[in-house]
């Protein structure tokens, strides 16, 4: 009885693949943690996004992990996409910079948990090093600045014209206390005398400012 039950927890929770599994999951947290931790936050500084990154990458490769030998017909495969699409309507919309890396992090996810299976472990690491260090090239090297939005409603409409946009910058920056790379004029409402002006500032310049989502 006691060698039966010791067949079946064998079995069952010590299974063969839960060594692979390990280090697998290992590797992929040490992964995101380099392209999160140290390219992005040490950029971006928004721990908000640090913690959606990381658990996505967690969640998306166990997913894939897990499943990787399960056979997963239609029916659940759309209910998948169903669920993903109604918490991306149901969320604020989220800038391209943190979209992308949400992108590089689910990426390295199912490399990480399904690569194993048909490419070997120099391949993996290759493939692992290649996106950090496009990823770092891109981010501090190339892009050096980086620039965030907000929107603001004027009550100047005077300074709209094209003659005096030095005016509406200087009274801008000087009102808002922020250095102004460029800005758009959107709607302007004559009833009122107010503008939605666009303007983007140097979020490295400005740590204290954070960047305003659009609607």
């Amino acid at each position: 009885m006691t060698a039966s039950l010791s067949t079946i927890f064998n079995a069952t929770f010590m299974s063969p693949g839960w060594e692979s599994l390990l280090g697998l999951f290992a590797l992929n947290l040490v992964s995101s943690l380099v392209v999160v931790r140290l390219i992005y936050h040490m950029a971006a500084k928004r721990r908000d996004f640090v913690f959606t990154f990381m658990l996505v990458s967690t969640a998306v490769f166990l997913l894939c992990r897990l499943l990787a030998g399960v056979e997963i017909d239609l029916a659940f495969a759309l209910g998948l996409f169903a669920i993903f699409g109604i918490i991306r309507y149901r969320t604020n919309a989220i800038p391209i910079r943190e979209m992308t890396y949400l992108f590089i992090v689910i990426t390295l996810a199912v490399i990480n948990a399904l690569a194993p299976l048909a490419a070997s472990w120099l391949e993996i690491a290759m493939a692992n090093v290649l996106i950090w260090v496009l990823s770092y090239v891109l981010e501090r090297l190339w892009f050096v600045e980086h620039l965030a939005t907000k929107i603001v409603i004027y009550d100047r409409i005077d300074l709209l014209h094209e003659g005096r946009r030095h005016e509406l910058i200087a009274d801008l920056e000087q009102r808002t206390g922020v250095t102004i790379v460029h800005l758009e004029i959107g709607k302007v409402d004559l009833l009122r005398d107010t503008a939605n002006l666009k303007i983007h500032f140097s979020a490295d310049q400005e740590p204290g400012h954070f960047e305003e989502l659009q609607p």
